[in-house]
């Protein structure tokens, strides 16, 4: 069994962590000033022990990570990254890389066994099996080895069918990840994800459970869907030049596709008698005002900064941003309907970070992944319940993004004029979001308590619009200047689109296919 003494500690966390953490791909604090490693508790996983390293810095709050950890002999065969240190007999190295150490977490998700892992059991590492896990699968029949991506956790594939991501980065909470995963696995018909398989949790007493990493079933994807849309695009790019505008069928059969299983996604995750974590909840008073805050302020902050890049920007884009600020009083009166206007549609766990990356496909079909929710987000900002439409906002601006960035970056249309280009590109863009948006719709039925009204539909899916597109607006500015254009399109789309709320009568469709 692996022991560390106070010696030994006190050296890892003075001349060791420093260099090895910036090293690795998986820590996130690079950039900040650290100020001092430590390891505030050492866990016991059978022969291995998991550190759980808080590194503190001279600005901002502080962060956990967990290190599993293990002494092995010097011949054997580990990466260059997994050696922590290695002395004149032996190499203390990150544990992933010890076959024996990924048989322990198999195994033990597999019997769902709960460890005590301090000596006064006032800690536990619980593991729990799910549906997705096979009972012929066992322990003793399977192989493993860790995968070379670099991101920020580790990944493990075990037997060729099941993923496991270690989180590296820990929060004081369940990660919501696992919750959303487990949950339309264990509670749901929704088969379009990798499905839940188990997970580790360490289990502290009084205090909120830590999830250390899921299992779910392993996906052999053939691309992603931006990937997918870009062959879309190609297609459709080569008869620009020639003064051709032709989608195929099929396109239009794969978005519809892609609506569908998005709302199947919002069926299976709309689940009334739930526990309190995934209950439907109204618009309460304080939801809208959190929304409202939220919008007010990345609107006060993407204003300053485009203000300060004004002159930076070309003439076309100018005049996108000039319309964006003009409108202001527009969009805080839009805004602050969020108040007052009567809304009896519901809200719930949604994905989160939802666009064309997140959607693989496979066998003729999507599978949906990745829902740790907003990367910028706190874990307890990701656990709030919100409007689908949020999620369909973030799909549907990622359709704009996907052609914007095709039509006006490739070569084969470098000769031909911008404002012919964003004709094409507009007109690309509106049937994709006409298809993907009635697709969606049409997997709820009519009427269903998510979505009232077609008046509240339009209303929550503009505020959403407008949210995601001024988020982007600030990354742009930041980093892809010459791409600001397409996210303040996205805004002055959504303004005609408030102007039009203001006459009497709206129907979905004009809010599906804008003019």
């Amino acid at each position: 069994m692996t022991n560390v003494n106070n010696a030994l500690i006190n050296h890892l966390e003075t001349n060791v962590f420093p260099s090895y953490f910036n090293a690795s791909r998986w820590f996130a604090g690079k950039a900040r000033s650290q100020k001092d490693f430590r390891i505030q508790h050492t866990l016991t996983f059978g022969e291995f022990l998991i550190l759980i390293v808080e590194v503190s810095y001279h600005e901002g709050p502080s962060e956990l990570y967990q290190l599993p950890f293990t002494e092995v002999s010097l011949d054997m065969d580990i990466p260059e990254k997994g050696v922590i240190e290695k002395t004149e007999t032996s190499q203390w190295i990150d544990a992933i890389y010890d076959v024996q150490f990924r048989k322990e977490l198999f195994a033990n998700i597999f019997n769902a066994t709960t460890l005590p892992s301090s000596a006064d059991q006032s800690s536990f590492l619980a593991s729990i099996k799910g549906k997705g896990l096979s009972d012929s699968d066992t322990p003793e029949n399977i192989e493993s080895h860790v995968l070379p991506v670099d991101s920020s956790n580790s990944a493990m594939l075990f037997g060729g069918k099941y993923f496991l991501k270690l989180y590296r980065k820990l929060f004081d909470q369940t990660n919501p990840e696992v919750e959303m995963v487990s949950f339309l696995t264990q509670h749901s018909d929704f088969k379009n994800i990798p499905a839940y398989a188990g997970s580790l949790t360490w289990q502290r007493t009084g205090q909120p459970d830590i999830t250390l990493g899921m299992m779910q079933q392993a996906i052999r994807a053939d691309k992603d869907n931006w990937m997918l849309t870009g062959d879309f695009l190609n297609d459709f790019m080569y008869g620009v030049p020639n003064g051709m505008f032709g989608i195929k069928e099929w396109v239009f059969e794969q978005v519809t596709l892609l609506g569908k299983r998005t709302g199947e996604m919002h069926l299976g995750l709309f689940a009334p008698g739930a526990d309190d974590a995934f209950a439907p909840e109204a618009f309460d008073d304080t939801y809208r005002a959190f929304l409202l805050h939220r919008l007010t302020d990345l609107l006060d902050r993407r204003y300053a900064l485009l203000i300060d890049n004004y002159q930076k920007l070309d003439e076309p884009t100018q005049r996108l941003a000039w319309i964006f600020m003009e409108a202001r009083e527009l969009i805080d009166d839009f805004a602050k309907e969020m108040l007052t206007r009567p809304l009896d549609s519901l809200r719930i766990r949604i994905h989160g970070d939802y666009h064309l990356g997140q959607v693989l496909t496979q066998d003729g079909d999507f599978i949906i992944i990745d829902f740790e929710g907003e990367p910028e987000a706190t874990i307890a900002e990701r656990k709030i319940k919100h409007s689908p439409f949020k999620d369909v906002a973030g799909m549907i601006r990622s359709y704009h993004y996907a052609v914007s960035a095709k039509l006006f970056e490739s070569h084969e249309t470098k000769d031909i004029s911008s404002e012919k280009l964003q004709i094409v590109s507009d007109r690309w863009y509106k049937l994709m979001r006409e298809t993907y948006f009635e697709a969606y719709l049409e997997a709820f039925g009519w009427p269903h308590p998510l979505f009232n009204s077609q008046h509240e539909i339009n209303f929550l899916l503009l505020f959403f619009l407008l949210e995601k597109a001024v988020y982007e607006l600030g990354y742009e500015i930041s980093y892809r200047p010459s791409w600001v254009k397409i996210p303040l399109r996205g805004i002055v789309e959504v303004i005609r689109e408030i102007e039009k709320l203001k006459e009497p009568s709206v129907r979905i469709s004009r809010l599906a296919n804008p003019s």
